[in-house]
């Protein structure tokens, strides 16, 4: 039984100091590089050095999901090289990673449209997949060739294919067709490398989700950077509609 997570504008979502879910864009691989006179792809290897320390660091704080921007929609429009480069460490990282993940409770989830990939690539993330179904201690998503634009068509058109006589459509008959259905709206959405916006991730998810932005770079964001976005976390006032005056009632 697949279990559906409410919305946190039809319902209040309990909140923890610790966040259940964490959504993270890894922005600055390429600025990392440069700045030390080495080609971008080595500043894309490092970030996926860092993403073992991330997915450890969360395991040990006892967050239950952590959804990782990897690759966007729009990357397919960098240099042909670069993106060339960026699929060849990710078959590298789903080879050597799998087993790591499966040892360690954690189960691996790719969305986003897959169809534009090798079929060595979307064979492993198969493989990943059910290697690692039944895990519990954390969930880790990956978002490859993903857009929040996307995600929500995606889901209206798989809707469509289903009630081709319906005429209308509520946000609850729709959410279970996003591609992170099995999921909770993130409660923390961190963006490293010094950018302010969300560049179409998780349009639907990130509703509520409190935003933070960091200038560090992401090859350089370790567990002490985590922290840091976790105790900014704890002091924000999450009301989801409600006041202040209410929160203190509780």
């Amino acid at each position: 039984m697949i279990k559906r997570f409410l919305s946190s504008t039809a319902t209040v979502p309990e909140t923890t100091q610790v966040p259940r879910h964490i959504a993270i864009i890894m922005d600055g691989n390429g600025r990392w590089a440069k700045k030390r006179l080495m080609p971008r792809v080595a500043g894309h290897a490092q970030g996926v050095e860092r993403v073992r320390d991330v997915v450890e660091a969360c395991i040990r704080r006892g967050v239950g999901y952590l959804t990782l921007f990897a690759f966007s929609s729009e990357n397919w429009r960098r240099p042909q090289d670069e993106v060339s480069r960026l699929m060849e460490l990710f078959v590298m990282a789903l080879e050597r990673e799998v087993e790591r993940m499966a040892d360690n409770g954690v189960r691996l989830k790719v969305v986003g449209d897959l169809s534009r990939f090798e079929p060595r690539l979307r064979e492993l993330i198969t493989q990943g997949e059910a290697r690692t179904a039944a895990n519990t201690r954390l969930t880790v998503t990956v978002c490859a060739n993903y857009g929040g634009r996307w995600d929500i068509l995606n889901a209206m058109n798989a809707w469509r294919r289903e009630h081709p006589d319906a005429t209308e459509i509520g946000e609850a008959e729709l959410a279970p067709y996003l591609s992170m259905a099995y999921a909770p709206e993130p409660d923390l959405f961190i963006r490293t490398g010094g950018e302010q916006r969300v560049s179409n991730f998780l349009l639907w998810q990130l509703a509520y989700s409190e935003l933070y932005f960091t200038d560090t770079l992401w090859p350089d964001f370790d567990a002490k950077a985590l922290d840091q976005a976790i105790t900014s976390y704890r002091k924000r006032e999450r009301r989801f509609g409600r006041t202040s005056e209410q929160l203190l009632e509780r």
